[in-house]
């Protein structure tokens, strides 16, 4: 029987998600022969782990089903065990790296796939605490389904099971690597009311996610369909492709990768950035590795916590991150696609040192490309007014910072990867079981 992992991040409380997983968890355990580890890496406060605790306790026993909730500190013990055992460079930084302080996209999926490793599992398949699943007929509409339908299966074993078969007939005897989907509903961004109050500011800020080299069109043809998921259009019945998937029609809490991609290479680990752990999609997609696109959306909302005060400038930090972190990334991107086949090893797995090289290159990029982005955010944060502009005296002051942050990151991704290969190792070979599964409800 094959183990997977399914697995939720959470910071938040979410008792209502962990149950509509769980229930997603049973579905993949009746219908497929498989062993459905159920990780839950929970972050958020005592009083929101003590109710998913509970939640956890109720949905224990499943057939085939085994939860692992574990808080900070458990996930913390099994990081330390594992760096030791891998004893690699800078075991301080590293552990900082894997678990920070602050809020790391990258980081919080890196310990699932290292977790994953040490429970034995084939495949990870991820979700988010701020989405749900679409429902038709009165029946959930479950992901998992079409994951587990391909994943890991040569490309040409695999096109029986979508209804559209799109791939190049070379690339037939290349493992799917990817199989994921979008979401409906809000925008992935919280930027909305950007748009409302000015669809011209929307458009110069959106469009900071391009390469500065494109032209007027390439950019205007990027806002348009940026944070948009797959509109709102609602599930009516299956649809999937097999092919090299877009990043763009992807999206982190609708995702699943084979182990043979994150065995080999980690999510960048940058804190306060959103976007950070797209990496992988464009990875697979560039190296001309299979996957299958479906049409299972998940609905995607907003919690409270982004409507206050610190939530809006919590939020509009990692988004302007995001933008500086471009910089880099759609250098890297550019030569990963340039790179194509030589990207990956005779056996069709990709060749980490690879990304090394291109992380460390890109690290030597001019910054004035990103001093003119954070420009473009004060001109046009100044220009909505209110706590856009409070906000655009924040980036004034801490400009040089996240300049400074944005390249460091792409070093400390560099080294990460670097690292990675022991740590997966180590982690293969380090219990999960003697952390225990459930969290105290009191401490």
């Amino acid at each position: 029987m094959r183990k997977i992992c399914l697995t939720l991040p959470t910071n938040r409380p979410c008792s209502a998600t962990i149950s509509a997983i769980a229930a997603e968890a049973a579905h993949a355990a009746e219908h497929f022969d498989v062993e459905v580890h159920l990780l839950i890496l929970d972050s958020s406060d005592e009083q929101a782990r003590a109710e998913h605790a509970t939640v956890v306790g109720e949905i224990e026993g499943t057939p085939n089903v085994i939860v692992h909730h574990l808080d900070e500190a458990r996930q913390r013990a099994f990081l330390r065990e594992v760096i030791d055992r891998a004893a690699v460079a800078k075991p301080d930084l590293i552990l900082d790296l894997m678990l920070p302080a602050g809020v790391s996209y990258g980081a919080c999926t890196n310990r699932a796939f290292l977790l994953a490793g040490a429970l034995g599992c084939r495949s990870i398949h991820r979700r988010d605490s701020d989405s749900s699943y679409q429902v038709l007929d009165g029946e959930t509409v479950f992901p998992i389904h079409h994951e587990l339908g391909s994943l890991g299966k040569r490309a040409i074993d695999a096109a029986g099971a979508v209804s559209d078969n799109a791939l190049d007939p070379s690339l037939a005897d290349r493992p799917v690597s990817l199989v994921g989907s979008s979401f409906v509903g809000e925008l992935s961004v919280d930027i909305g009311e950007i748009r409302q109050l000015d669809p011209d500011v929307y458009h110069d800020v959106v469009s900071l996610w391009a390469p500065g080299h494109w032209s007027d069109a390439q950019k205007r043809d990027l806002v348009e369909e940026s944070f948009r998921g797959a509109g709102t259009e609602s599930f009516v019945e299956d649809r999937s492709t097999l092919t090299v998937v877009d990043p763009m029609r992807l999206d982190m809490c609708n995702i699943s990768f084979d182990h043979e991609v994150y065995d080999r290479v980690p999510l960048p680990p940058a804190t306060d950035t959103i976007g950070s752990d797209y990496f992988l999609m464009h990875l697979v997609y560039d190296a001309g590795l299979p996957g299958v696109l479906h049409n299972r959306n998940i609905v995607n909302f907003y919690t409270t916590e982004r409507r206050t005060d610190a939530g809006f400038a919590a939020y509009q930090l990692r988004f302007t991150k995001f933008f500086l972190s471009m910089l880099y990334f759609n250098f890297v991107y550019e030569r990963m696609a340039a790179a194509d086949a030589a990207l990956l090893d005779e056996h069709h797995r990709v060749r980490a040192s690879a990304i090394v090289d291109l992380a460390r290159e890109s690290t030597l990029l001019d910054q004035e490309e990103n001093v003119r982005r954070l420009s473009t955010l004060d001109r046009s944060y100044r220009r909505l007014g209110g706590r856009y502009a409070e906000f655009a005296d924040v980036l004034a002051s801490r400009g040089g910072q996240l300049l400074d942050e944005a390249r460091r990151d792409l070093d400390d991704f560099a080294l990460l990867v670097e690292a990675w290969e022991p740590l997966m190792r180590a982690s293969k070979a380090t219990s999960v079981r003697r952390l225990g599964s459930r969290i105290p409800t009191s401490t």
